[in-house]
């Protein structure tokens, strides 16, 4: 049966003047104990042993205790603490000190000026529920633990730390202005749900060293870095939660991959989706909206697979730099202001059942010839540029791609290679395909239709490999061929009442070709001529003259000779 204590500090039948006098005497007796308290403030420090309730009898708050310097609260066995403020400095070891055993704090505030708020030890459990913790951090190490509807406020550390193999489900909570992170997870497994978390100064929730973060149906906004952070091979999922104004949604970094479901990122100052330094993933219908720089960015070895997600607005959609890989399947890249999908140096990344719509350029690859891009069921529509301009000595390969409505199609250039097969191009202002200067366009089943200008252009020294295509309407010309370029058609045809079927230089190999329209030679301009000017008037010197003063062509000439002896 559980012993009653009152505590009164105006005294009265029964009851004990503080709190520490009551728990002695329920030590003493061993057994059982419920300790209640009148509303008022209470200076001491309380050591709690065994089975034990404590309870505000006021509203809760009502109930302060509090000391100048250190913990306030230590509790060995099954303590139970309810509406009571616990308020104390520098106290390293925890405003509230759990050693063993199981606490449970109910509607309870915790103050803790330069120090820890809670601190629960190894081999022990706590749960939180309806609490309030401010300016100092909750610790979980080697414990277990349960958070539910609790308040964290301008921790001066990170707000909740779950470490040393500690496991702690946090569910509707709400975390405010913490100085570092808002949910930290090092070495250790937490479950984050329903939570909101706002102000952070570091990454809103991060795992790292080999942790298990698990996070379903936040809400993040208004953090200095990172939403969600991932690093040093930590685990997880992230299911339904939406980022605002962050400056990453999410980061991946050093060897982690997490699972990331069903989440939207808005606003990121930076990017939505980061991943880098061998980071992986796998990131599944989440919507990116309005991104400073990039939707999705892998860079630095980063490695993320991406599917049946939305990237609209803000600058780049998709970019893959600094010997990253990627590959991305079911995404739509819609009303950018710059490139829906680059590939920069030595990346790789694999497109597949893309959509790319009122973007400036649709996929543009760039760096040496271990830069690589493949891109295939894709339709990229009102561009303002091209649809792919790959350059460098980069290697683009396109399959059933559709272009329609923009500048130029399809474009090569420097040392680049494009391979371009079952695609169409249709509705540019230029052209279909165009080759500059010593870069590569092989080019198979191809349909250009419609082109102010022309279907396939090689210029300078490009080569151009063009076979069983088509070149419907195309407003000058279905192919010309300029400068030293050249190539070979093989059963290609050319309709429509442009004025010239082929314009070339007589460096390209016209196979099968099928057109009623003429054919035409350009002619190559003459060599510049080269003169030798010799002059026949001037001076003939036969010994060494110093301090010589020359002109020609002038109308008067006054000529000094002077002898230096010396």
């Amino acid at each position: 049966m559980v012993k009653k204590y009152v505590v009164s500090p105006h005294g009265g039948r029964g009851a004990h003047p503080d709190i520490a006098s009551a728990l002695r005497a329920a030590a003493a007796r061993g057994r059982a104990a419920r300790v209640e308290i009148a509303p008022g403030h209470y200076e001491e420090r309380l050591s709690v042993r065994g089975e034990v309730e404590m309870v505000a009898l006021g509203e809760p708050g009502s109930v302060v205790v509090s000391r100048p310097r250190g913990t306030v609260l230590d509790t060995l066995g099954s303590v139970v603490v309810r509406g009571l403020v616990l308020s104390g400095r520098d106290a390293d070891a925890g405003v509230v000190d759990c050693h063993a055993g199981a606490l449970v704090l109910d509607r309870v505030e915790v103050r803790a000026h330069d120090g820890v708020c809670v601190h629960v030890r190894p081999r022990s459990a706590a749960t939180l529920t309806d609490s309030q913790f401010s300016f100092g951090r909750v610790v979980f190490a080697g414990s277990t633990g349960q958070v539910e509807r609790c308040r964290f406020i301008d921790s001066a550390d990170n707000a909740l730390a779950v470490i040393e193999s500690a496991r702690v489900a946090v569910r509707a909570s709400r975390v405010d202005g913490a100085r570092i992170h808002g949910v930290r997870v090092s070495d250790a497994w937490a479950l984050v749900a329903e939570c909101e978390v706002t102000g952070t100064e570091k990454a809103a929730l991060i795992a790292d060293t080999r942790a298990e973060l698990t996070v379903e149906d936040c809400r993040v906004e208004a953090v200095h870095m990172a939403a969600l952070a991932f690093v040093e091979q930590s685990r997880g999922s992230v299911r339904g939660t939406r980022v605002t104004d962050a400056e990453n949604g999410i980061l991946v970094a050093s060897g982690a991959d997490p699972s990331v479901h069903g989440c939207v990122f808005a606003d990121c100052r930076d990017s939505g989706i980061h991943v880098q330094d061998a980071g992986r993933g796998t990131f599944e219908d989440c919507e990116i909206l309005g991104a400073g720089n990039s939707g999705v960015l892998s860079t630095r070895g980063g490695a993320p697979r991406v599917a049946g997600c939305r990237v609209t607005g803000g600058n780049v959609g998709i970019a893959v730099t600094e010997k990253a890989r990627g590959r991305f399947t079911g995404i739509a890249v819609l009303d950018l202001t710059g490139v829906a999908l680059r590939v920069w140096d030595e990346s790789k990344a694999v497109f597949e059942r893309i959509r790319v719509e009122r973007c400036p350029f649709g996929l543009e690859t760039r760096g040496n010839g271990g830069t690589t891009a493949e891109l295939t069921d894709a339709t990229i529509h009102d561009f303002d540029m091209a649809a792919v301009a790959a350059v460098g000595q980069s290697r683009a390969t396109l399959k059933g791609v559709s272009a329609e409505r923009g500048l130029l199609g399809f474009s090569a250039g420097e040392e680049a290679q494009l391979h371009v097969r079952d695609c169409d191009v249709s509705a540019v202002t230029t052209g279909g395909a165009l080759a500059h200067g010593s870069a590569r366009l092989v080019v198979a089943n191809l349909g250009v239709t419609g082109a102010q200008s022309f279907g396939v252009c090689v210029t300078g020294s490009a080569y151009l490999d063009v076979a069983h295509s088509r070149f419907d309407d195309c407003g000058a010309t279905g192919m010309r061929f300029d400068g030293s370029g050249g190539g070979r058609l093989v059963e290609c045809s050319v309709t429509g009442t442009g004025v010239t079927a082929v314009q070339h230089n007589g460096r390209v190999d016209l196979a099968t070709l099928r057109t009623t329209l003429p054919v035409v030679r350009i002619a190559e301009p003459a060599a510049a001529p080269t003169s030798v000017v010799n002059n026949y008037y001037g001076p003939v010197f036969h010994h060494a003259v110093h301090h010589a003063q020359l002109a020609w062509n002038n109308s008067t000439v006054v000529q000094q000779q002077t002898n230096d002896n010396d």
